[in-house]
């Protein structure tokens, strides 16, 4: 059975690639007062856009694009920082477990820089957070550490080795370290304290309760308790909670309300 720390690493490497595009976005444009999820995230977080999902994985990584004139300077070191932490992290992973593998399979490759050019330089790090945060999930969940037997009939060794446990503890604090920090960076601290969102729980219709703190991402509670029916975590109280990320439709939403309200007036 695997560790409980390795499912909920994972978790946290899964939120960080399907935030990494909103991150991104808010680079480029200046952020906004006291309005959440910042504008001009609200196209990335938005399922219904007929543009399709957004592809992040063929993006050259922030370490390798110039930003002449960054227009959130916050949300470019965040950038910068998770980038460098899941990079870092997965050189660590890589020199624990990871064997010599003529196929070359799902490897992670270390910079080198003596390569002639920038991209051959870095490595992995070339294919950006994306491919690095997949890589760095499939070492904490152990993948790939079975002998296989080839086509030939051939038993050939596993590519990796299972990850030893105070490796798996130092994956969960690096991640939970840049999940926060995204979400610090993307909330752009209009969520500080309690408010009652304008819109009603999908589930049940009871109020909604939006909770922040700076060193926290944001979380959304039903009021109504253990008689709403939804489908996600519970507090203490059996109240309902969608944590950080799944609480981003309801926060896009009561946004959206609060923008209408104003000119409904």
């Amino acid at each position: 059975m695997q560790h409980p720390i390795a499912h909920r690493t994972a978790a946290r490497l899964r939120t960080i690639r399907e935030q990494w595009g909103a991150l991104e976005a808010a680079v480029e444009t200046p952020p906004t007062s006291r309005e959440w999820p910042p504008a001009e995230t609200r196209a990335f977080l938005n399922t219904g856009s007929s543009d399709g999902a957004l592809l992040v994985e063929d993006r050259a990584p922030l370490t390798l694009r110039d930003h002449p004139a960054p227009a959130n300077l916050d949300a470019l070191d965040c950038g910068l920082f998770v980038e460098q932490q899941v990079f870092d992290l997965a050189d660590t992973l890589a020199a624990a477990v990871q064997h010599a593998d003529p196929s070359g399979r799902g490897r992670w490759v270390y910079r080198n820089p003596g390569a002639p050019d920038a991209r051959t330089a870095t490595g992995s790090r070339a294919h950006g957070l994306h491919w690095a945060a997949l890589y760095v999930e499939g070492r904490v969940l152990d993948e790939d550490t079975t002998p296989e037997y080839d086509e030939a009939g051939t038993l050939l060794p596993a590519p990796f080795s299972p990850l030893p446990e105070h490796l798996l503890h130092e994956a969960a604090r690096v991640t939970q370290q840049c999940e926060q920090r995204i979400a610090r960076a993307l909330t752009a601290d209009t969520i500080t304290a309690s408010r009652t969102l304008p819109t009603p729980c999908p589930s049940c219709g009871g109020a909604l309760v939006a909770r922040g703190a700076p060193a926290e991402p944001p979380a959304v509670t039903c009021r109504t308790g253990a008689a709403c029916g939804a489908d996600t975590g519970q507090d203490a109280q059996g109240r309902r909670v969608w944590a950080w990320p799944e609480c981003l439709p309801l926060l896009l939403a009561a946004q959206q309300a609060e923008d209408v309200l104003p000119q409904a007036a």
